[in-house]
């Protein structure tokens, strides 16, 4: 129960963050890490080695993103924390669960800003050539961005439900 607890308010306060400031903030995900060790040092589902491999593998699961300018770095101590709580096989399938809410929340973002086409026409585009991927990403100039925290939040809580 004490990891499901610490998921749904630390997950809540990165949306809420994520929205309204569009970061997540340190002190947060450092916070949803202790209580993930913390539980797994006190005898949780989850051991402390599970814990820190879990911890190892959302870092690297969200890295790449983060490296092409996809997502902030706060997205990757996010889903790092999140695997600090639920282990490495979990932060695997919350990650999946993850990109697929990123997408759908994508196309919705993109309808809402009535950017739909383009956004489907520059993904093929990116999709299909290397260069200027970065660039294109974080071009300023256009309204492709948005928070990825509440993402990862559903994806989080979908894959537990799922796997529940």
């Amino acid at each position: 129960m004490a990891p499901l607890v610490v998921l749904i308010l630390g997950l809540a306060a990165a949306v809420f963050t994520d929205v309204r400031t569009r970061r997540i903030p340190n002190w947060l995900t450092a916070a949803i890490t202790g209580a993930g060790f913390g539980i797994a040092f006190g005898g949780g589902a989850v051991t402390p080695a599970q814990a820190a491999l879990g911890m190892i593998a959302g870092l690297l699961l969200m890295m790449p993103g983060h490296v092409i300018g996809a997502t902030g770095a706060g997205d990757v101590k996010l889903m790092a924390a999140v695997g600090s709580v639920v282990g490495p096989e979990m932060v695997l399938r919350a990650f999946l669960y993850s990109a697929v809410a990123g997408g759908v929340f994508a196309i919705v973002v993109a309808a809402w800003r009535g950017r739909l086409a383009a956004t489907v026409r520059d993904a093929c585009r990116l999709a299909t050539s290397e260069a200027g991927v970065r660039e294109a990403i974080e071009s300023p100039s256009r309204a492709n961005r948005f928070a990825y925290g509440p993402a990862i939040a559903a994806g989080t809580l979908v894959s537990l439900m799922v796997t529940s």
